[in-house]
């Protein structure tokens, strides 16, 4: 198999007016590039525009880092009023993970990027609990326990210590069963990513599987959203569903469940990685 060559990720937003995919294309066509993947939205309702392209070097004239790139395609951001970021692709986000008791997302997510298919670098994982330190070390990650009973604000001041200090992109709540602060929340704003045991923010709080189970729900589910001062209710990055009927017990929609947690978190941490999400006010939009 051929190394995949060196390539870059142009993402964007702006108000939306007529020109915009012409003026990129035709930049990266007269310095040599080659567009390998070019998705655009245009949101008739907020009347933003949204962009996402990934390309590489077509000329041997292409410039060749991200520095000059950034320099080349500043005319255009500027003329369009672009918030834009470019990114080499072989630059992997950083994240950190919190866990708290539950080994079910944390261990996918260890899988997937100790084999290569999630695109991150993982820094560490925190916890209010000593219960995955195991799992986590035979990855070969560092882990971090941070009890609560110091008081929520010294806690999450080490985890936002952490954070900083490893220079992480994302923090990732894979089941980290406690309540984020409004000022850590606010933090965090667009790099905290949870998954939350429902399809929509119902069947909120303790036990949701006995909840669920108790109204027939012939549905279940998961969503991973961006982390917000309103409980659960973040901009949603992704979500899935399974069917299911009467005679599932409590511990089959827990078995299903999880499942589909760990699906779910792990789609969104790798489409965050490969720069694919946008938010969009209280929305994203996801390029696939």
């Amino acid at each position: 198999m051929t190394d995949r060559p060196r390539s870059w990720v142009l993402t964007l937003t702006c108000d939306d007016r007529p020109g915009i995919v012409a003026a990129v294309s035709g930049l990266l066509a007269e310095r040599g590039g080659f567009i390998l993947d070019s998705q655009q939205y245009a949101d008739l309702d907020s009347g933003r525009f949204f962009m996402r392209v990934e390309f590489k070097a077509a000329t041997d004239g292409f410039p060749g880092d991200t520095t000059a790139l950034r320099e080349a395609m500043a005319p255009v951001a500027e003329q369009f009023a672009f918030d834009w970021q470019l990114n080499d692709t072989a630059d992997k986000p950083r994240i950190l993970l919190a866990v708290s008791k539950g080994s079910h997302c944390l261990n996918d997510l260890l899988h997937r990027w100790k084999s290569g298919g999630l695109p991150v670098e993982i820094m560490g994982v925190v916890s209010n609990h000593p219960t995955l330190r195991r799992l986590t070390e035979w990855h070969g990650v560092p882990f971090h326990e941070l009890p609560t009973e110091g008081g929520k604000a010294t806690q999450e001041a080490a985890i936002l210590d952490h954070f900083e200090r490893t220079r992480s992109s994302y923090l990732i709540l894979a089941r980290y069963m406690q309540i984020l602060s409004p000022e850590l929340s606010h933090s965090l704003s667009g790099r905290c990513i949870n998954i939350h045991h429902s399809f929509l923010p119902s069947f909120k709080g303790a036990k949701p599987y006995h909840r669920a189970h108790e109204r027939g729900v012939k549905l279940i589910g998961a969503t991973a959203h961006f982390v917000t001062d309103d409980l659960d209710e973040g901009p949603i990055i992704e979500q899935a569903v399974e069917r299911v009927d009467h005679r599932a017990s409590i511990d089959d929609l827990i078995r299903i469940g999880r499942d589909i947690e760990a699906q779910v978190l792990a789609r969104a941490v790798g489409w965050v990685a490969e720069r694919r999400v946008i938010l969009n006010g209280r929305r994203t939009v996801v390029f696939r």
